[in-house]
């Protein structure tokens, strides 16, 4: 694999930690639906590889959000998160994007 298109992703969503149990399990579901879903080592969703191999993608929830972590081609990467942002929108309702560019929190 070409490293020039490896791209280091550091992303958050606007998905709060607080949301109602029920939307996460909906968002856990869309988890195993995403392209190279790997499953949850340490209750950690992977997609692609584990931390610290060349490719890999984790979720993780934090007090900013839904926060996506790894290194994958760009391309890859586009379409992947572009897939879980419809994914997601359509099961809470509201659209979901990066706090930064104006996107919303909804509190659920």
């Amino acid at each position: 694999m070409n490293n020039k298109n490896i791209i280091n992703i550091d992303y958050n969503l606007n998905i709060h930690y607080s949301l109602l149990d029920y939307l996460w399990e909906k968002i856990a579901e869309i988890y195993t639906l995403m392209p190279n879903y790997l499953g949850r080592y340490n209750n950690i969703p992977y997609w692609f590889g584990k931390d610290g191999d060349e490719i890999y993608l984790y979720a993780s929830v934090e007090p900013s959000g839904l926060k996506f972590e790894g290194n994958l081609v760009a391309d890859i990467w586009e379409s992947w998160i572009d897939e879980f942002k419809r994914k997601t929108g359509d099961a809470l309702k509201y659209s979901i994007g990066e706090p930064e560019d104006g996107y919303d929190f909804k509190y659920m």
